[in-house]
């Protein structure tokens, strides 16, 4: 006490403060970017989010800009909306995912979030009970630790396996689990690591969470970005096998991450998740917090129905570029290796051959002294659980990225080992 007053009884969340600056990509990002050189008159080179709505080539369509517009105009939907989101919106949800199921959703399958950061954390809550646990890829998204971590849910992982295409390593997914574990979470197409699961593996899932009595967390916000050899697959195919709740938005496939518009959508045509009261328990999260503002939700129907073919296929080819332009580029760099080439999403994974490098300690001091010397920011591996890689976002203008990773060759062989 000083002066005779009372000791304050409040001090900060430690837990939270520990979170969500080291553990979340924005965490990292944040510690990389006061690391820039202000004195560099170079172009920052962003390579460590999944945001390229920046770049003119990445801009959004017009058919989601007009039906926002159209919707705000409108004057019709200025009210508040209900917690599981306004009819129209979840009806075109579930039309919108019926395009690739055997079966038909209805708009009570659907609730609508403020985006899909906003479902994982509802997602995750709502499977809370004393005692249980969750399965987790590494590498993978930190927002689903960190949630977990706060609500008091054991967290457990799975390795994704970089030699077969960062596949699930099923016979330890099952060697993790017991009879304590609510669910498994897959991320397809990956984040972080490009992977674009096949039918028959994603089959191999669905029959594994059902032999173990879990439902499977299926994060699909980078649905249909798929350039590569392996056409996507919805996990909801499997719904028939295995309850799943399928995590989605519109901010990656439209390039509108700001706009934070997600969805859950129970893909259970066996009723498992409402007979366990799952169902009820997302309702009761919705029913305490804030869902996405009422006007972009009227617009969701013109954007999921209307939005041109075209649009979609120049996403995809621009990624396609990109994701070339990044590999093919790394081939070039020994400090560098990419296991396998991206075949969907905005990310690919990258080994750091640490030990040809010197005065560098791990990934996380390399992120940091290039963002310093070459101002381009690269996310350390270490935050999505695999130390000494790298998670590298090519989602930029192609030009861009080419010079970007010109810039991380010259970091590398300026601090490479003497021979």
């Amino acid at each position: 006490m000083e002066n005779g007053s009372k000791k304050w009884g409040f001090q900060s969340n430690k837990i939270l403060n520990t979170s969500a600056k080291y553990m979340t990509v924005r965490g990292a990002l944040d510690a990389l970017m006061a690391n820039l050189n202000k004195q560099d008159q170079r172009p920052l080179i962003p390579l460590g989010n999944g945001d390229p709505s920046t770049f003119p080539c990445f801009r959004t369509t017009s058919v989601a800009e007009d039906a926002i517009v159209d919707a705000l105009k409108s004057a019709k939907y200025n009210c508040y909306a209900p917690k599981y989101g306004i009819l129209p919106a979840r009806r075109a949800i579930a039309d919108h995912l019926n395009c690739d199921l055997p079966y038909k959703l209805s708009p009570d399958d659907v609730f609508v979030t403020l985006g899909c950061i906003h479902a994982i954390e509802i997602t995750v809550r709502a499977l809370v009970r004393p005692g249980a646990n969750i399965l987790f890829p590494r590498p993978g998204f930190p927002y689903y630790e960190v949630v977990a971590e706060q609500t008091a849910l054991e967290i457990r992982h799975f390795d994704l396996l970089p030699e077969k295409g960062w596949e699930v390593d099923l016979e330890a997914v099952e060697a993790l689990a017991d009879e304590n574990t609510v669910g498994m979470v897959i991320i397809n197409p990956g984040n972080p690591c490009g992977n674009v699961y096949s039918y028959g593996h994603l089959k191999e899932i669905a029959e594994t969470a059902k032999k173990l009595g879990i439902m499977v967390i299926a994060d699909e916000v980078y649905g249909h970005l798929s350039f590569g050899s392996t056409p996507y697959v919805r996990m909801g195919i499997f719904g028939s096998i295995v309850p799943i709740l399928s995590l989605g938005s519109i901010s990656k496939r439209w390039i509108v991450p700001g706009w934070r518009i997600g969805w859950i959508v129970a893909v259970d045509p066996n009723g498992i998740l409402k007979s366990t009261g799952v169902v009820d328990s997302i309702l009761n999260c919705l029913n305490i917090c804030s869902g996405p503002p009422t006007f972009i939700q009227a617009a969701i129907p013109e954007i999921l129905e209307n939005t041109e073919k075209d649009f979609f296929m120049k996403i995809v080819n621009l990624l396609r570029e990109d994701a070339d332009i990044c590999c093919d580029r790394m081939q070039d760099n020994p400090y560098i290796t990419c296991p396998k080439k991206p075949e969907g999403s905005m990310f690919l994974m990258a080994k750091l051959n640490i030990s040809l490098l010197e005065d560098i300690k791990d990934d996380m001091d390399f992120c940091l002294k290039l963002a310093k010397e070459e101002s381009v920011i690269i996310l350390p591996g270490m935050f999505v659980g695999m130390k000494n890689w790298l998670r590298i976002s090519f989602a930029i203008e192609p030009s861009a990225l080419e010079d970007g990773v010109g810039r991380i060759k010259s970091f590398c062989e300026r601090h490479a080992k003497k021979q």
